[in-house]
């Protein structure tokens, strides 16, 4: 079972949605033993960074959302999920991410594009394995976000694309994966990220 973490500040459904049409068994939950005991965790997330870190340790999760990350088991943490794994974000001066990885969040500048970017991007797929196993280069998949990830150290980076910046849009670390993106919202591609996911966690999807 993969454990969907509900700390009041996440894309739920269409992540949970979209694990049910692969077959991927999965829970929402609040329940620190319940993420503790899954096979697989995901951190989805929207809104602002200092809210969700906020929203996190009211909720009592921060420590059971941190242990699961350095478990070995595959975590993975979408669009704001993926931002809190990292240091600190330019949207909320002064506020500490999980520091579960080295880096940080910077405004995207305009420089003649919109911001937020919300749309279709290709992708620069720096380790084709992981979650991108299977995966051709230039997938394209479906971004909303203000706020850019910066890594400290590149071999974290496991894809790249541009908008107004190069931004490193994919991370995995051993058994740590984060997106930028919204891999429930990005078509075929999306889906067999997530595929590759629950394969990583030993379920069997279709």
């Amino acid at each position: 079972m993969i454990a969907v973490v509900d700390y009041g500040a996440g894309n739920l459904h269409s992540v949970v949605n979209a694990l049910n049409f692969i077959g991927a068994p999965c829970k929402i939950t609040k329940d620190a033993s319940e993420i503790e005991s899954a096979q697989g965790v995901i951190l989805p997330g929207v809104g602002s960074f200092e809210d969700a870190l906020v929203n996190m340790e009211k909720s009592g999760l921060t420590k059971a959302v941190c242990d699961a990350a350095k478990s070995g088991k595959p975590f993975l943490g979408i669009c704001l999920g993926m931002q809190m794994l990292f240091d600190s974000s330019e949207e909320s001066p002064g506020v500490k991410g999980l520091s579960l990885l080295p880096g940080a969040l910077y405004k995207i500048p305009a420089n003649g594009v919109k911001v937020p970017h919300m749309g279709w991007n290709s992708l620069d797929i720096k380790k084709p394995d992981g979650i991108f196993e299977g995966l051709p280069q230039e997938t394209f998949v479906y971004f909303v976000h203000s706020y850019y990830l910066k890594a400290e150290n590149e071999s974290d980076v496991s894809a790249k694309t541009f908008y107004s910046v190069s931004i490193d849009a994919a991370v995995s670390h051993g058994n740590l994966f984060g997106v930028q993106f919204h891999p429930e919202k990005s078509g075929e591609a999306g889906l067999q990220m997530l595929r590759n996911f629950a394969r990583l966690c030993g379920e069997d999807v279709k």
